[in-house]
């Protein structure tokens, strides 16, 4: 990237005798017992050598997506995205909470590069989430703003459970914004009016309560704003979704960047 990101705003925020020896002694009652510890301090050994295995970031991360269900929802698109856009996910940039567990697992596809900015404080990181925010790969920025790029910077950008929460007035300046430094292709995942439920206990963390919109609200949003939606690469990602038996929760709206 030819810029670096400034300063970010986060917020990181055994007696030696043996304790099982009296259950060997009772044929009657020890089996049942001795067989629920032994059961249960495997399970702990094995959770624990997966979390340290994994740093303990993916299964946090994990549970986060769950919460946000568009982020989650990219996070299971992007072989179908791959599918669609091919050539276009050698410079991608991800915009939404929770970013860095996407940029983390795009910057594994081969020939990709990939950056995040997350619109909302960073409350809590891991090891590999610090890294990329110090590399200057991921980023806190108000997306009611512009963003700190150059124009065309990007190939592909991904947005997610992002613009649900800004107002039109806002809107107005960030959908823009986001197609200026897109040199090809825009994709937005947005909630849908019947999951506004799920959404609501994320209000406190984004300041206001999602607005859950319409698909024909959205396309009028799109002609105002002189946004043309891209109806090649929607119906090749419609139609790898279905090969791939992948049904998401969210609208995927695929738009054109200015020219």
């Amino acid at each position: 990237m030819s810029r670096r990101p400034g300063s970010t705003t986060r917020r990181l925020v055994g007696n030696g005798g043996n304790p099982l020896g009296g259950l060997f002694h009772s044929k009657s009652k020890a089996s049942p017992l001795l067989s629920v510890v032994l059961v249960l301090l495997g399970t702990v050994l094995v959770i624990g050598y997966v979390y340290k295995g994994s740093g303990g970031s993916d299964l946090k991360a994990f549970s986060k997506l769950e919460d946000s269900s568009c982020t989650f929802d990219v996070h299971t698109a992007i072989p179908i995205l791959k599918k669609t856009y091919g050539d276009s996910m050698h410079k991608v940039l991800h915009v939404g909470p929770d970013t860095c567990s996407i940029v983390s697992q795009l910057s594994k596809e081969k020939d990709t590069e990939a950056w995040g900015v997350e619109p909302y404080d960073i409350e809590e990181t891991d090891v590999t989430c610090r890294s990329l925010v110090r590399k200057g790969l991921v980023r806190v920025a108000d997306i009611k703003f512009p963003l700190p790029y150059r124009a065309k910077s990007f190939s592909l950008i991904i947005v997610s459970d992002s613009v649900d929460y800004l107002s039109p007035k806002y809107l107005n300046k960030t959908l823009p914004d986001l197609a200026r430094v897109s040199a090809q292709n825009l994709v937005i995942f947005t909630g849908k009016p019947s999951s506004s439920k799920a959404k609501l206990p994320q209000s406190s963390r984004f300041g206001r309560p999602a607005k859950m919109r319409s698909a024909s609200w959205w396309a009028r949003f799109f002609v105002q704003t002189s946004l043309e939606e891209n109806e090649s690469a929607a119906k090749k990602f419609e139609q790898a979704a279905i090969k791939s038996s992948y049904t998401p929760k969210c609208q995927v709206f695929h738009l054109n960047s200015y020219h």
